[in-house]
């Protein structure tokens, strides 16, 4: 075990093989949480792969018990987290708008690691019963477009590696492994990340996999777009870079779009931006994610019309209602 931390410590390169069998060990316990520690943090230092990234992957995803929505087109919007932001819970609420415009959304999520409220948390705070019955996940997909799958319940090699992952408190690989390893394996995908050089390679592998998709990094730092700064656009069409004036939203700052201090405080915010009740900063933030989610699964729409319709939604208080529905099913 020593040498292969060792290895790492040396900047040696893993093969895809190599990367698949190391999280392996380090999710069956073969490392102590100390050693557990100092491997994730390796990559977080000297960066990752392609290779590398693919390997973890794919042993993630031989792992996780796989769930079947494949009689629905579903989208998955979701996020890398561990940009260290703390804004509104941006990727949840721009699922709830695509669900509300006609798309079908199997979200992947976790609780928040390096910021206070993830997508898990501000479900389960709402009532949100986590689970991995494929009946109910098609029930909640067929009645309120949209379903939520925690982590954790769908591979329990995350679950292993849980409280390291909370004790660091900073992004890891997992961060980056997260959108990647959805247990439902949606056809199309909107993903946020915190870098640019990881946007080159969600986009790289999604192009393997044959998905459609758009990956997204705000030059800034953030894991979305935060209209706070230009942001790099990957997708089926190439690449570019893009500022807010190009969606036709304003300019914002990073204390436009902060969320809550406790879950609470973001439980509060996230029923006002949902109920159409929103500032504009906030609606805009959110339109611009969902809009670009939306343009995945309707490619024959220009962005802009997209990012309209995502407006609509949002501030008609119409993905509120996709929202009480959901929660009336886990009631």
């Amino acid at each position: 075990m020593k040498t292969a931390i060792l290895e790492l410590f040396q900047q040696k390169i893993l093969s895809r093989q190599s990367a698949a069998e190391l999280l392996v060990n380090i999710t069956n316990g073969a490392f102590s949480p100390a050693q557990t520690a100092a491997l994730l943090a390796t990559f977080q230092v000297r960066g990752i792969t392609v290779e590398e990234l693919a390997g973890f992957r794919d042993a993630l995803r031989d792992m996780c018990l796989r769930v079947d929505l494949s009689e629905f087109e579903t989208i998955d919007l979701c996020g890398t987290g561990g940009d260290g932001k703390d804004t509104i819970n941006i990727s949840t609420l721009s699922s709830f708008v695509v669900a509300a415009a006609g798309g079908k959304v199997a979200k992947h999520g976790n609780y928040g690691v390096s910021s206070v409220c993830g997508s898990s948390n501000i479900m389960e705070h709402f009532g949100y019963r986590f689970s991995s019955d494929n009946d109910k996940l098609k029930r909640e997909l067929d009645r309120a477009g949209i379903c939520f799958m925690h982590a954790p319940l769908f591979n329990m090699a995350m679950r292993n590696v849980a409280d390291v992952r909370r004790q660091l408190g900073v992004k890891t690989i997992f961060n980056m492994l997260g959108p990647l390893v959805n247990p439902s394996f949606p056809n199309a995908q909107m993903a946020g990340v915190f870098s640019a050089e990881l946007a080159r390679i969600y986009s790289y592998l999604f192009q393997q996999e044959g998905k459609r998709y758009a990956v997204v990094f705000s030059l800034d730092g953030y894991d979305e777009v935060s209209l706070t700064s230009p942001f790099k656009f990957f997708s089926n069409n190439g690449e570019g870079l893009l500022e807010p004036e190009d969606l036709q939203l304003p300019d914002l700052l990073p204390a436009d779009i902060t969320g809550g201090r406790t879950v609470d405080d973001a439980a509060r915010i996230f029923i006002d931006i949902i109920k159409g009740n929103g500032t504009g900063a906030q609606n805009a933030v959110v339109a611009a994610n969902a809009g670009i989610a939306l343009q995945v699964i309707r490619p024959e729409q220009p962005l802009s019309s997209c990012i309209e319709t995502a407006m609509e939604v949002l501030t008609s208080g119409s993905a509120f209602t996709n929202f009480e529905t959901l929660i009336s099913l886990n009631r």
